[in-house]
Order: structure tokens, then C-alpha cells, then sequence
């Protein structure tokens, strides 16, 4: 499939519109929850109750942030431009990437082949990260899928908090992982089409 890139400011009344109705990489952890039954089935439910609103109103769901998620928002500037300054690579912005049914926001392109994604962390979760020095298995859906959604071949993440070393962990493309998750997509978005459908019939 081809990429699609969408030029806009993150956080915009463009970029709400522009995912609208699709799943994207923040959320393929959800779309590929296995568990059937309890809290986990609950959220994959809910999350695709939320993206059938947006395709039938025709108006983005409204996004929660707290006090952390403002705090990241805050600090990936100075996440994105320590790393272009410690790696002396060429990183570009962007705003949203469409690749068939799904999408990601990518906090910047490296290169010709790379992606960054920044995070920030407390300082004790951020000592843990760079004592146990894995890539962090709970960002792996979203940091795969930027991959799959952009069609790149390796990732930095940055785990970012100021006066303290930087986390950072590359990740390539992990393909049999990644055909995976392309069919946990497919299966997502087709049970969101007959939503959708079953939902316009309602009460017809």
C-alpha cells in the first residue's frame, strides 16, 4: 500500500479529521488485545464504539489529556531536538501518515529510513529504563506500527526527562510481528464496518 502524508500541526482541528474513523498506531495495543472476555475486550470495544461515532456524526471523538499526557506534549520538542543534537541526524515533522485503513502520527522522520518517537518518563521510570536497557515491550504496537503505517525500517525511541541521560533504543522492522498485526487491523476495521452498518439500520 502507499503512504499518505498529511501536513498539519498535531493536536489541530485538521489532524482530528484527518484520523477519523481509523485506527492508528497509539491504539493497535487495543485493536490487537487477544483476550475475548474482561477488561481488555472491554477496551478494544469501547475503542471501536468511539471511531463508529466519528464515522457517523461525521465529528472527531473528544481526546482526553492529563497531567502526564500535557507533560509529553510539553517535553518533545526538547526531546526531538536533544536527539537531532546527540545523533546529528535529519529529522523532519510531520503531521499525519494514512496507509490504507489506519495511520499513525509519527513524531519525526530520520532520514531516509528512520523514525524518532519521543516519550518522557519520571525519573525513577527512567532510571529503570536505562538500567534494564531493553526497548520497552510496552511501546512495541505503536513503534512497529509507525513502521508498518510509514513504510520505514528502524525506530529510535527517546525516553526523555530533563537533566537526566536520555533512553534511547533502536528497533527494525519485526515482519512476522508486524503480518500480524496487519491482520488484527483488517479484523478490527471490518467488525467496525458492520458496526457502523448495524448502527445505521438501527431502528429503520
Amino acid at each position: 500500500m502507499s503512504t499518505t502524508i498529511i501536513e498539519c500541526e498535531q493536536g489541530t482541528e485538521i489532524w482530528l479529521r484527518a484520523r477519523m474513523g481509523m485506527p492508528t498506531s497509539s491504539e493497535f495495543s487495543t485493536v490487537m488485545a487477544a483476550a475475548r472476555d474482561g477488561k481488555e475486550r472491554k477496551t478494544r470495544n469501547t475503542y471501536m464504539y468511539k471511531l463508529a461515532g466519528e464515522i457517523l456524526t461525521g465529528e472527531p471523538m473528544e481526546n482526553y489529556r492529563d497531567a502526564n499526557m500535557e507533560r509529553g506534549s510539553l517535553m518533545e520538542d526538547e526531546a526531538r531536538n536533544f536527539y537531532a543534537f546527540t545523533t546529528d541526524e535529519e529529522i523532519k515533522r510531520v503531521g499525519f501518515v494514512v496507509n490504507g485503513n489506519c495511520g499513525c502520527s509519527p513524531d519525526s522522520l530520520v532520514g531516509k529510513s528512520g523514525i524518532f518517537e519521543a516519550k518522557s518518563a519520571f525519573p525513577h521510570i527512567l532510571i529503570d529504563k536505562l538500567l534494564r536497557d531493553d526497548f520497552p515491550p510496552e511501546h512495541k504496537a505503536q513503534c512497529q506500527g509507525n513502521l508498518m503505517v510509514v513504510e520505514r525500517e528502524w525506530i529510535d525511541i527517546g525516553i526523555y526527562w530533563p537533566n537526566l541521560p536520555m533512553f534511547k533504543k533502536r528497533a527494525y522492522r519485526d515482519e512476522p510481528y508486524i503480518s500480524h498485526m496487519r491482520v488484527e487491523i483488517d479484523a478490527f476495521n471490518a467488525e467496525l464496518h458492520e458496526l457502523v452498518e448495524k448502527i445505521r439500520r438501527y431502528g429503520a
